[in-house]
């Protein structure tokens, strides 16, 4: 009773003053610290059991194995294993099926099979149990394999069986998979199941269908507080932080309260927009519901300060949260690395080894990214040598690409082409984009070329390439070359990303695209500013526009560019003096940051961009990037 009520130091009392005990009462007190999260004491009051002479029976192998997963104890898990043989209980459905999710649970997929395979009996459970082992392990295409195979042998799925499925195909993006199952769950009546309902939701939104994801969650006959939190987390990944937002608010009306996942999906979405107003209230919220010490709200709200260009306050927030872990640390050095602090994130890596808490792949992810946005070669050439020797850490794609974007960005050709030669792995698809990115920057036409046929070969259907070659081809006035590379991607029928930028004000966010014209205002306050801007020096770099048009035409585009049109937006808006914030998706180009450093002096404001790389903090005519981004 007492370890039910969640009081497992009333449970222990009552134990030890019990003058009589057995393997029921053991067992009771096991699965108290088991259930409460205290693996590592339900482990060693298994062994203190045994040493009293007890023979244990099969429910407290059960629940000693669960506690073993729990804490990916492999090694007791097999001294357990061997006991269970001994004792003749390896037969057992139950014990089977646990010692299969043990093993999956330890990393152990192999041998986890190879005892389900072995076993004389198997229920939906112990195919539930290797079918999430694979899904856990990232192994969806065998998960998916296996449920097949169990349909085939006649048992029958249940809720669960379908959950741990649906996860499957979202990590995978399974799309057409995803959809099977769906129609699997309504032949079976199913999909009225809250948490089926919530996993259909959360697959659809991660295989970026989040239309369907929004009219299954509109049409759930239930839905609790994750069911929402799963439709504002689909919003957020897929670059709708405005609905992700609207619906939150929508939330609250219905009178469903937030919970510490809700919370940290709807940060998300705030730092997307570089909404701060709305972020600074939901921390109020957090603060009254007091979710502020949780570790993982913590970090989501550093994360978001820092991606909303206050990365002073950001840091205010890491310096007094009363727990950081790894992940705490990664989210303060990846906002130095954001906002071209690359120093700062260097020294805070720094202090983050000297307190003992180990890097993983993405805070080295997040060191080396702040060294290539800051031209620090050395520093990134050693962080990245000490991520294998020191470190034991593997490189992934992520860190080869970060070091070759750290190379060619500081113009580094001849290392960038001979570190991606020595990889030991093939060079993917964003290794060349990289490459092509930074020969972008530098207009190194012959590398921005090979580049550019590397990453089509591996993408024939990415148009990103063809706009970077295209801008290339452009600013180096080769215009033969830029108008055959514009036919190749009409030929192929590709589209370019339109883009788009936000910004909020009085609490709404607003967006804007490129070539709106919808607004007299805005248009009239840009026309007001260019006069200004041009007697200041600015001159349009008509490179930036790829349109086969006169040059009169060519700087009426440039002026409605998605940033220009916010920025103007925020200056008829807002108070003077008042910081302006805007958040772009794609990577700011080179004539609107020329000009905004032009306004900032103009206005006299403090002109924030987010844009997909990095942010720029515009101030007195001047950036934080120092023209190097």
């Amino acid at each position: 009773m007492y370890s039910k009520c969640g009081s497992v130091l009333d449970a222990h009392k009552v134990f030890s003053n019990m003058p009589q005990r057995n393997v029921y009462s053991w067992t009771a007190i096991i699965s108290a610290y088991a259930d409460s999260g205290q693996g590592e004491k339900a482990i060693n009051l298994f062994q203190l059991m045994q040493r009293t002479g007890l023979a244990p029976d099969k429910v407290v192998f059960v629940v000693v194995l669960k506690a073993c997963a729990s804490l990916a104890a492999l090694e007791q898990g097999k001294q357990l294993h061997s006991d269970i043989i001994k004792r003749g209980f390896q037969s057992d459905v139950i014990v089977g099926s646990t010692l299969v999710d043990m093993y999956a649970k330890c990393g152990c997929t192999d041998d986890a099979r190879e005892l389900f395979n072995n076993m004389s009996e198997r229920n939906v459970v112990s195919w539930n149990a290797m079918i999430a082992g694979y899904a856990q392990n990232g192994l969806g295409k065998e998960a998916l394999a296996l449920y097949k195979q169990m349909k085939q042998e006649g048992v029958q799925p249940n809720n669960v069986t379908f959950v741990v499925l649906l996860k499957a195909c979202a990590s995978l993006a399974a799309l057409e998979q995803g959809k099977q199952l769906h129609s699997d769950i309504i032949k079976r009546g199913f999909q009225s199941d809250v948490i089926v309902g919530n996993t259909l939701v959360d697959m659809y939104a991660k295989c970026k269908c989040i239309e369907d994801a929004r009219e299954l969650f509109n049409y759930m006959s239930e839905r609790d507080v994750v069911s929402w939190s799963a439709m504002i987390a689909g919003y957020a990944q897929n670059g709708l932080g405005k609905e992700a937002l609207a619906l939150y608010e929508q939330m609250k009306q219905e009178g469903v309260q937030p919970d510490i996942v809700t919370f940290t999906c709807v940060l998300s979405a705030c730092a997307s927009l570089a909404a701060l107003e709305q972020g600074k209230q939901l921390h109020f919220d957090i603060i009254k519901r007091g979710f502020q010490s949780d570790v993982i709200v913590g970090s989501t709200l550093v994360d978001m300060y820092a991606k909303c260009g206050c990365i002073e306050d950001a840091r205010e927030l890491f310096n007094y949260m009363s727990e950081r872990d790894v992940v705490s640390w990664s989210a303060m050095i990846a906002g130095y690395a954001q906002n071209g602090l690359g120093k700062e994130a260097l020294a805070l890596y720094e202090q983050m080894k000297q307190e003992g808490v180990q890097p993983d792949n993405v805070t080295f992810t997040c060191v080396l990214s702040a060294c290539a946005h800051s031209r620090l070669v050395d520093e990134g050439r050693y962080v990245f040598d000490s991520m294998c020797k020191d470190h034991d850490v593997t490189p992934t794609k992520e860190h080869y690409a970060c070091m070759v974007d750290l190379l060619a960005r500081a113009g580094c050709w001849a290392d960038a082409e001979l570190f991606i030669n020595k990889m030991p792995i093939q060079p993917d698809s964003v290794v060349w984009m990289t490459l092509l990115g930074a020969a972008r920057n530098h207009g190194h036409v012959e590398i921005g070329r090979r580049a550019f046929d590397l990453v089509v070969k591996l993408e024939p259907k990415n148009a990103a390439p063809y706009v970077l070659l295209s801008n290339i081809y452009a600013a180096a006035g080769r215009n033969d070359e830029l108008a055959k590379i514009r036919n190749e991607m009409k030929d192929a029928g590709l589209k370019t990303i339109h883009g788009c930028s936000w910004i909020e004000v009085d609490n709404q966010v607003h967006a804007f695209v490129v070539g709106d014209a919808t607004h007299p205002q805005i248009l009239a306050e840009l026309d007001r500013l260019a006069g200004l801007m041009k007697e200041a020096g600015y001159i349009p770099d008509l490179s930036f526009v790829l349109d086969d048009v006169e040059d009169e035409e060519k700087e009426k585009a440039l002026c409605k560019h998605s940033e220009k049109l916010a920025i103007a937006f925020g200056l008829i808006s807002t108070p003077p003096e008042t910081t302006i914030r805007i958040k772009k998706n794609l990577r700011v180009c080179g004539d609107c940051h020329n000009a905004t450093k032009i306004i900032s002096k103009i206005v006299r404001r403090e002109i924030i961009v987010m844009d997909a790389n990095r942010s720029h903090h515009f101030k007195d005519g001047f950036c934080s990037c120092r023209d190097y981004w």
